[in-house]
């Protein structure tokens, strides 16, 4: 299974006690995934999902909150000869009306009252991403996202997500409207409110490992970087060396430079502190440095004025 079909079946076996917040998560479902089916003042629900534990979660709070009987429909998705649908459906009007009015979607303050709470805003969350939510492979990249196709119900969800201090943010996709995270920090905080505690430590190993990862990534390139680096100075300065002596002679140099120069040519991977320590008596690195920029440039000089 996925990261995310992960998540959702750990959401579906949560075991929160309290019947307001049952309630809220029923409300996420029936906003982001259900239909509320009117004919001649008879009402009937549907959610729709590709999730059997979605499905199995909405029939289960149907009947632990109202005891009613949803009916389940499964069909082969058309498109995707493996995939199949699933319909949960509240035919009785009745039935239908006591859970309407329960989860306040027969009221013009939609949902509002079903919010109040912090707890019922955490299973509202929980309802919404099960529904119609789903989250990248985290070893991919950290990205989850709620899909709604109303502008109003999203912009709920944000404010409700944002709560919480979760930064969320919602784009327009085609015809629907996406409520998104993309901060791996965000997304942990937001699998802890939803109480998918088993998946936030799994998305948790994996950003560990990704920073340690990423942190010896640096430290080898900027050592790399630092290797080059010596390396191209080291070249340059045995190239000085040998124009110096080909065109003034090593008795150009006075003992010091001298000393320093053959150590260089015998020793072209050697570090300034290296060098200096093989000098009788050793010099610092800063003195070997010195050393070696005053021989290069006594060959720039000797460069730009002519060989003569």
């Amino acid at each position: 299974m996925s990261f995310s079909s992960n998540v959702k079946e750990e959401l579906s076996r949560n075991e929160t006690g309290a019947r307001h917040c049952k309630i809220a998560e029923l409300a996420g479902f029936i906003r982001f995934c259900g239909d509320v089916i009117r004919e001649e003042d008879k009402f009937q629900i549907q959610i729709h999902t590709e999730t059997v534990s979605v499905a199995k979660r909405f029939y289960t709070l149907v009947k632990d909150l109202f005891k009613i009987q949803a009916r389940i429909q499964v069909s082969r998705n058309d498109f995707l000869k493996r995939s199949r649908n699933y319909t949960v459906s509240v035919d009785n009007h009745h039935d239908s009306v006591l859970i309407l009015k329960a989860v306040k979607l027969m009221e013009a303050d939609k949902t509002g009252m079903v919010l109040q709470n912090t707890c019922c805003k955490r299973a509202y969350i929980r309802g919404a991403f099960q529904a119609a939510g789903s989250m990248s492979d985290p070893e991919k990249n950290y990205h989850l996202e709620i899909v709604s196709s109303d502008e109003e119900t999203a912009e709920q969800l944000k404010e409700v997500l944002n709560f919480f201090e979760l930064d969320a943010k919602i784009v327009l996709r085609k015809k629907y409207y996406v409520v998104y995270m993309k901060e791996g920090s965000k997304i942990v905080d937001a699998l802890n409110i939803m109480e998918a505690h088993i998946a936030l430590m799994e998305l948790e190993n994996v950003r560990i490992l990704k920073e340690m990862r990423n942190t010896v990534n640096r430290r080898v390139n900027c050592e790399t970087a630092n290797i080059n680096k010596t390396v191209s100075a080291a070249v340059k300065q045995a190239q000085d060396i040998r124009y110096i002596i080909q065109h003034k002679g090593i008795h150009h140099l006075n003992k010091g430079l001298q000393d320093v120069a053959y150590l260089r040519l015998e020793n072209p991977e050697a570090t300034l502190k290296e060098l200096g320590d093989m000098l009788d008596p050793p010099v610092g690195k800063s003195g070997v440095n010195h050393r070696l920029k005053k021989i290069s440039k006594m060959a720039e000089e000797m460069r730009l004025g002519g060989k003569g």
